[in-house]
């Protein structure tokens, strides 16, 4: 019998290629998702053609605490007395909020998807992940330890998730490992149709960014997955842990951008 391991915002992107590790890590998969149904219905079936019966598909809203509720009584549920043996905690929310324009409607979202929906699913689903004596993995972001220009919220919530991340490997010890993965320039976001002004300046930020990085490259959807896997499955001696995956990019002092 396969263990489970659920991966929150695992429609897309980096959620996808974490999914397609772990399937290949021999776990099967609860994908959860939002928004991204077609997406979602396209992995499940891309992983069930590899191997009949290792993936299921959950949909819940992150920042409705009642729905988080109600995704961790169904994992518990579906995995039974095996427990959890893994959570991933990768669903997020990103865009800018500029100082001077910030609603209370950004730190609801920003906070919800980020900070919030990853507390109260990790604690719904404690019992199960002791159970199977498991691993949690909370997905960070380099500029937890620092910042982002026009994205105070965002920075807030990824620094109290690894704050989370280091206090809830002290309260789950030692049956359960907590640890972090902080990704750095992996995947930008993609451009948006009739912004062609902001399209061109995330271009140039995305060039900048690169030549600064110690490894001259971006980094792939596969190296964030790899490094879940390897929290998950091989550090069985690693808890409470930030592992960044940033090709050096940490070792950069920060660039002071221009006032705007």
């Amino acid at each position: 019998m396969r263990a489970w391991a659920l991966v929150t915002g695992a429609a897309r992107r980096i959620g996808a290629e974490i999914s397609r590790e772990l399937q290949r890590a021999d776990f099967n998969l609860l994908l959860h998702y939002h928004r991204s149904d077609d997406a979602a219905q396209a992995l499940a079936a891309e992983l069930q053609e590899l191997r009949a019966g290792s993936a299921q598909l959950l949909s819940a809203d992150l920042r409705d605490a009642a729905a988080v509720a109600d995704l961790a009584a169904q994992v518990d549920s579906l995995c039974g007395d095996d427990g959890l043996a893994v959570l991933v905690n990768n669903a997020s929310t990103f865009y800018a909020t500029r100082l001077g324009s910030i609603e209370l409607s950004d730190w609801d979202e920003l906070m919800g998807s980020n900070l919030r929906g990853p507390l109260l699913l990790s604690q719904g689903l404690a019992p199960a992940l002791r159970r199977a004596c498991g691993s949690l993995v909370n997905m960070i972001d380099v500029h937890a330890d620092g910042t982002l220009r026009h994205h105070a919220i965002y920075c807030a919530a990824k620094a109290g998730l690894a704050s989370l991340t280091r206090s809830f490997a002290l309260e789950m010890a030692p049956h359960v490992r907590v640890n972090g993965v902080a990704p750095g320039a992996i995947l930008w976001p993609e451009p948006t149709l009739g912004h062609e002004a902001e399209n061109e300046a995330l271009l140039r930020e995305r060039r900048e960014t690169v030549a600064e990085i110690p490894l001259r490259r971006e980094g792939e959807a596969q190296d964030i997955a790899r490094a879940v896997r390897f929290l998950a499955v091989d550090a069985t001696y690693m808890t409470g842990q930030i592992l960044p995956v940033d090709g050096g990019w940490r070792l950069v002092p920060p660039r002071i951008a221009p006032l705007a």
